[in-house]
């Protein structure tokens, strides 16, 4: 199941122009075949941010099984001169070869987490920076900024709303990311048909302005989706809608949904006048520009759901998790990998592979052991009894391991993200200024 737009469209151009000018200096210099691993990860969270959730790579994946150039592709680097004739002859019969491990999708990340490994060729494995930044770092800031919404209603069903405050297509990642970190459903139906997402919606206030009267356009649509629909409500005048909505579907009328006031009062007024009516089992629904803090704020409202759209798509202040890709371990002219790392100032690496796991005390997570070193040093380290592996193998060798793509796959991150969490201590889920829940510990073997 392929998130390219066009279910063939090669992402070999989704990329920044010097990934293409290293790869065709380093062909001509002779370095482009020494063997690299690369990794990605965040230096930092977001202000105040206790947790992220990492999402993508299951998208992450099916692009790089698409990152092939075509013809097009390879003409367009010719005739802009970007690479020599050389490259253009290694591009031709370009396919990833390499391995990459890394978290499962819906894994709780840290500073400093391994999220990513990519090892293979120099030159296959720069190709694939920008690719891989652009989705994990979008999709993870949506998915951990859905996490703290989930968090936040307490059990009540979080939809997202949000492909108009978006890139048309980044609103179908979006909507991934959202059920991964949490979400019940979507407004896109893009997206829905893609990756088998409950599809949600009903009417807009301009179905309502478009009839003589209130009580016409809730008839319209009874008669067109049945008297288990949503009726929007607040076009007018709240109180008279509610009453009409109740009037025109009877008792067995699905819900209403709230656009704009004081939710928490106006869905407390909503939840009495419709039970009042005589419709119990009707549903409110709130929208109108949530986050975290405003659903946090209605957990003693009335509220049965809540749909989310700008701050969901947009992180929620946070739009990307600055996530970088940096080489660890690179081969040397002996043909012994070696351990590199930058020393700028305040953007210092550390040097080697990694391997991660999260400790555990009585069931809590305590803290994320990120180790490096030789690859034979890493192999035989011994895993204390109380630690779990975060790493998992996405790619063998150039092969996908498909258990992290397609539907089931987001289905199964939007559980582990659920588990995970349910691990931590409960600083987690506080929506207050703070530190990582955990301290992420470096070792060097």
């Amino acid at each position: 199941m392929s998130t390219n737009p066009t279910n063939s469209m090669s992402t070999a151009l989704l990329t920044d122009m010097y990934e293409y000018t290293m790869l065709d200096a380093a062909l001509q210099d002779g370095t482009a075949n020494r063997r690299c691993v690369f990794e990605v990860y965040t230096r930092r969270l977001p202000q105040g941010r206790r947790y992220g959730v990492v999402a993508g790579t299951g998208r992450l994946i099916e692009a790089i099984q698409n990152f092939q150039p075509s013809q097009d592709d390879i003409a367009f680097l010719a005739d802009r001169n970007i690479v020599s004739t050389a490259s253009i002859a290694w591009l031709e019969n370009y396919h990833f070869s390499g391995t990459i491990r890394g978290y499962r999708e819906g894994e709780i990340f840290f500073p400093n987490s391994p999220v990513l490994q990519v090892e293979g060729t120099f030159a296959e494995c720069t190709l694939l920076e920008t690719l891989i930044l652009s989705i994990l770092n979008y999709d993870s800031a949506v998915a951990s900024a859905a996490s703290r919404m989930v968090s936040a209603a307490n059990g009540r069903p979080c939809m997202d709303m949000g492909a108009r405050r978006t890139n048309e297509w980044a609103a179908v990642s979006a909507a991934r990311s959202a059920i991964i970190g949490g979400f019940s459903g979507t407004s896109n139906l893009q997206a829905a048909k893609m990756y088998g997402i409950p599809a949600i919606g009903t009417a807009a206030h301009c179905f309502t302005l478009l009839h003589d009267s209130e009580r016409d356009a809730f008839v319209s649509q009874i008669q067109a989706l049945g008297s288990n629909t949503t009726l929007l409500t607040d076009t007018y005048s709240i109180e008279e809608a509610v009453a009409t909505a109740v009037e025109v579907a009877g008792p067995h009328l699905g819900g209403v949904r709230i656009d704009s006031g004081d939710l928490a009062a106006l869905a407390q007024q909503v939840r009495n006048q419709l039970d009042a009516l005589g419709a119990s089992e009707a549903k409110i629904t709130v929208t109108n520009d949530l986050d975290e803090f405003a659903i946090a704020a209605l957990q003693n409202a009335p509220v049965d759901s809540y749909g989310v759209g700008t701050q969901l798509v947009t992180g929620s202040g946070a739009p990307t998790c600055s996530m970088v890709y940096k080489l660890v371990e690179r081969e040397g002219s002996d043909g012994n990998m070696i351990p590199v790392a930058k020393r700028s100032q305040n953007k210092a690496t550390v040097p080697g592979r990694k391997i991660a796991f999260r400790s555990y005390e009585y069931k809590l997570a305590t803290a994320e052991h990120v180790l490096s070193g030789s690859p034979g040093a890493l192999a035989s380290f011994q895993v204390p009894d109380n630690w779990r592996d975060l790493l998992v193998t996405y790619m063998l060798n150039g092969e996908a391991t498909n258990a992290w793509t397609g539907k089931e796959a987001m289905l199964a991150a939007r559980e582990h993200r659920a588990q995970s969490l349910s691990e931590l201590p409960l600083s987690a889920m506080s929506l207050m200024n703070g530190d990582p829940t955990i301290p992420t510990l470096e070792h060097i073997l």
